[in-house]
């Protein structure tokens, strides 16, 4: 697919025709990234979603197309909102919401922030970190008092948010969408790790293909649409805070599986039932998996400073992949094209954080 990076369309106070009848055509319909404009009531200050920036991710483009077609029409908003829809092409690849990026991409969300000229110039992929810059100036154009970047995951799981810092304003704006922020200090190229001199979140908002987690999306952007101010937001439950996960790959060229029980598969095996430590806790000494005759070394949990310390979570027992404290676990999925090109998914220790 021919892809022209260089271009990103501009769309203000959408009329319906230019939404059509439902959020598929509506994608369909566009060429690329594309920005929307909603004029608010106060249009001094501007509140910018950016959704789409895996093409497999649908809730937030299905919540915002609710948003500007059910709820616009009756109640404007409290300030200009500006919507970012990002990997369109993926999006827009059938069967639709199907591909995290085209066949032969790279995450577009592990380009924001860096020069990725030299990086990715042999593969003919600099495209990508050309359309992150375009994505970084569009919302910074507007200059916005919050920044919401919505996601799903691959497989079910409870809604988090996700912050580089936590402050008043990152936990009112979690709080509608969730009950937890993860405090990141990851550094992958995200969008999230950008400094746009305001509060920015992002929010997983659940499984890609779980209506309740496009309801969460739709929710939220409706309450931050009018909500009069984003740092004195009343929370009417406590949004818990979960410290620096990390992300648990498989190295290079390893082989990745799914099943009940040891089938004696090379590589890894992580059980078929992984996505069920979504919904709660992995104790000290359960087994999450198999792994062969390399043992720990298929694998790497990558701290900030570079380090693997894997045998800091995680322990062989013969052959059986075992949790050495009590963890909690985000974003397992049984999707093993995200699993082997992201992470199998992220962790923490259930324990006090060094703050």
């Amino acid at each position: 697919m021919d892809i022209d990076f260089s271009e990103i369309n501009y769309l203000k106070d959408p009329a319906w025709q230019d939404l059509h009848a439902d959020y598929e055509q509506f994608l369909l319909s566009m060429t690329g990234p594309t920005v929307i404009d909603v004029s608010g009531k106060d249009q001094q200050k501007c509140r910018v979603f950016t959704t789409l920036l895996h093409g497999n991710e649908p809730s937030g483009i299905i919540a915002m197309h609710r948003y500007l077609t059910e709820v616009l029409p009756e109640d404007k908003p409290t300030t200009n909102l500006r919507f970012i829809i990002c990997s369109v092409e993926a999006a827009a690849s059938k069967p639709l919401f199907s591909q995290r990026f085209i066949k032969g991409g790279i995450d577009i969300n592990r380009c924001f922030g860096r020069d990725c000229s030299f990086e990715c110039q042999d593969v003919g992929q600099t495209g990508y970190c050309q359309r992150a810059s375009l994505i970084e100036q569009a919302i910074r154009e507007v200059t916005p008092e919050m920044v919401i970047d919505l996601h799903n995951s691959s497989s079910s799981g409870p809604t988090f948010a996700v912050s580089s810092v936590v402050t008043t304003e990152t936990l009112s704006l979690a709080s509608l969408f969730c009950q937890t922020l993860i405090l990141s200090d990851l550094n992958m190229g995200s969008i999230m790790e950008q400094n746009f001199d305001c509060p920015f979140i992002t929010i997983e908002c659940g499984g890609c293909q779980d209506e309740q987690a496009h309801e969460i999306a739709f929710s939220g952007i409706s309450q931050v649409a009018q909500c009069g101010n984003i740092g004195y937001i009343h929370q009417e439950k406590p949004v818990e805070v979960i410290y620096r996960p990390l992300r648990l790959q498989l190295k290079p060229e390893i082989k990745l599986s799914y099943a009940q029980h040891d089938e004696g598969y090379s590589g890894v095996t992580l059980k078929d039932n992984i996505e069920c430590f979504n919904f709660g806790s992995a104790h000290q000494d359960d087994m999450i998996g198999w792994i062969d005759g390399n043992g720990l070394d298929n694998l790497q949990l990558i701290d900030k400073s570079g380090k693997n310390v894997l045998d800091q979570y995680f322990y062989a027992r013969e052959n059986q992949l075992v949790c050495l404290h009590n963890l909690r676990l985000f974003k397992a999925t049984t999707n093993k094209n995200t699993a082997i090109n992201d992470c199998l998914f992220y962790v923490v220790k259930l324990s006090s954080p060094e703050i």
